[in-house]
Parts: structure tokens; C-alpha cells; sequence
């Protein structure tokens, strides 16, 4: 029986969104696992103007079930001033009532990034994206350095998790490391996921 992985983010122009297309193709090459990818809707100072019900592309809005349902979570966002989007730590702090029942707690987690430029606060928007996780009990899922293209990489990959440099207008592809480092975060994460269910 498969055990679903929750790849959720926000993308804006599209960058994060491509990681998280490759870290569920990672997910994926782990056996009995399968990806499901979820995305937070934008937010808006108009707060009368009501979202519809599914994006007009991308994946799907997250839903609480979504989180009920997983075995694993990766998360991801563009880096805002070091930090996570706005939509998404808005997302994040409406996850009271999950927190509660600790339907995250012993669960396994990764995290994607991007940024524009090569020092643009990947490390800290990664780790600041771990807090939160942390409180709903989360286990945080890195990337060893037995992964060769982490020390290879001219470009995105960290320790923390997977990460992109788009250029300041956007204008970087994901370069091969960043796209194998991408996989591996899906596999790691997927694997350690497994591990946890056959040993509950």
C-alpha cells in the first residue's frame, strides 16, 4: 500500500515550484511511496477578496487533510528576506488545531528553497522554516555530505535542505546539482518515512 509524502509550497515565479516537482520525483523512486503535491494559496492586504477554489495552475491547495494523511513532509518557499514567504507562514500559523492533536508529531520533514542571489538567505530561510515544524514535533530530514553533489555544487544545495539560485530576473535553470540534490531530499525523506512506519 503506498504512503503518501506532502510536497507543499509557494512559488511565485515558478522556481520553488519546479523543486518541488523534482523532490516528488525523488519520493517516488523509493518504493511504496508516492509524492502528493499541494501548494498555499496567496495572500492579500484585500483581505475581502476570496481565493478560488483551486489555483488557475499548479498543483492543488493544501488541505488539513492533506496533513492528517501524510507520512512525511516537504516544505517550501522563496526566501523573503531570510525568511519564508508570507503565505506560507501564514499557512503555517493557522495549523493550531494540528498542533493540538499532534498530527504531524514523529513525522519525518525536509525543506526547499530559492533565492535570486548565491548568499540571498537560503541557510536562515531553511532553518527558520524548521522552527515551526519543530514545534508540531517534526523530525527534521537533512542532506548528508555522503551525497557527492553537495560538495560539488557551484550554485544551490545545502546541508539543511535543497535550495536554487534563480539570477535576479530569474533567468537560472536548475542547474544538475541543484536537480540531483533535489532527488536525493525526496529520497532520504521518503525512505526514512518508510523506516519509521515499518518499525511502528
Amino acid at each position: 500500500m503506498s504512503q503518501d509524502i506532502l510536497v507543499l509550497y509557494y512559488s511565485r515565479t515558478g522556481h520553488t515550484a519546479q523543486l518541488a516537482r523534482l523532490i516528488a520525483r525523488g519520493v517516488e523512486e523509493i518504493p511504496g511511496m508516492r509524492s502528493r503535491l499541494r501548494q498555499v494559496p496567496p495572500v492579500a492586504p484585500v483581505t475581502e477578496l476570496a481565493q478560488p477554489p483551486e489555483p488557475e495552475e499548479g498543483a492543488p491547495y493544501v488541505t488539513r487533510q492533506d496533513l492528517i494523511d501524510c507520512v512525511g513532509l516537504a516544505l517550501g518557499s522563496p526566501t523573503r528576506f531570510g525568511n519564508m514567504a508570507a503565505p506560507l507562514k501564514y499557512f503555517l500559523d493557522s495549523t493550531g488545531a494540528e498542533w493540538a492533536s499532534g498530527a504531524l508529531a514523529g513525522k519525518p520533514a525536509a525543506l526547499f528553497t530559492a533565492t535570486s542571489t548565491m548568499h540571498g538567505g537560503q541557510e536562515s530561510t531553511l532553518l527558520t522554516m524548521a522552527l515551526p515544524l519543530l514545534h508540531h514535533g517534526m523530525l527534521i530530514v537533512g542532506l548528508p555530505y555522503t551525497e557527492p553533489a553537495l560538495s560539488s555544487t557551484l550554485s544551490g544545495g545545502t546541508p539543511y535542505g535543497a535550495s536554487h539560485v534563480t539570477g535576479a530576473k530569474g533567468e537560472n535553470a536548475i542547474s544538475e546539482h541543484e536537480r540531483e540534490l533535489a532527488r536525493a531530499l525526496g529520497r532520504r525523506l521518503a525512505d526514512v518515512a518508510r523506516r519509521l512506519g515499518a518499525n511502528a
